[in-house]
């Protein structure tokens, strides 16, 4: 348990500090924060990776005896043990295909949402709920390729010699609703859990430096005469964020 808590708290530290700082860069257009966010989930990807790796590993694993690992990182470490460095980051490339639009959308979508708001606690949250929604919708399918890839192998041969053919062989022998199979229910979770993020951003820096609460809340931009959405300072800390839940649990 303790590693992939300590993976998420690194992913989310990457994910805004990479957002916040490209976005200093880029400015406070619906493309830029698009562009901002899909830096952020490429970036991540290269400890997201390895991390749901070893938690999808370790939820197909047989149980007692016939348990492969004893943890996540005894899984990794057999990995890199026998497949060098390519068998920790298997599905990096799916991994990034995944979670790149998927953090462009999130953070596009909850800009444009709060902008057309009130910028309210409840108008926040749904912008943060639809949001996440949003961004589950776009990458759900490269979700499943991603979790067959990283699991492929385990317990025979592989089949699947990269994401292409992993996507085309689970059409083939599926049809396209292997590709929504279980969405529903992510979907559900997706909404509370996203709604959730930016109230405890907002506690979080409270908790830690009650002189910045002011910038937690929506603010007319000098150049605009609607709300924009949370800004992240990348001076901040960036441990602040470690409590957050990651986007895609």
């Amino acid at each position: 348990m303790t590693s992939p808590m300590a993976g998420v708290a690194v992913v989310n530290a990457i994910v805004f500090g990479v957002y916040g700082n490209a976005q200093k860069q880029l400015g406070d257009s619906a493309w830029a924060h698009g562009a901002c966010g899909l830096l952020a989930g490429s970036v991540q990807s290269l400890v997201s990776s390895p991390v749901e790796l070893a938690k999808t590993r370790l939820q197909v694993q047989g149980q007692g005896s016939s348990r492969a690992y004893s943890g996540p990182l005894d899984c990794l470490r057999q990995l890199l043990r026998a497949e060098g460095c390519r068998g920790v980051f298997r599905g990096l490339g799916s991994t990034v295909l995944r979670d790149a639009p998927a953090f462009g959308v999130y953070f596009a979508s909850y800009e444009q949402l709060v902008r057309r708001g009130t910028g309210g606690p409840v108008h926040l949250m749904a912008a943060g709920g639809l949001a996440g929604v949003l961004s589950w919708m776009v990458s759900y399918p490269c979700d499943v390729v991603k979790s067959r890839l990283q699991v492929d192998g385990m317990t025979g041969p592989r089949r699947y010699s990269g994401f292409w053919d992993c996507a085309v062989k689970s059409y083939r022998n599926e049809g396209a609703g292997v590709f929504t199979r279980g969405l529903n229910s992510t979907l559900l979770r997706a909404f509370p859990t996203n709604a959730a993020i930016f109230t405890v951003v907002t506690w979080v820096f409270r908790a830690f430096d009650p002189s910045v609460e002011a910038d937690l809340h929506p603010h007319p931009h000098p150049h605009h005469h609607h709300h924009p959405a949370v800004h992240f300072d990348p001076e901040l800390h960036l441990s602040r964020f470690a409590v957050l839940m990651d986007f895609h649990f």
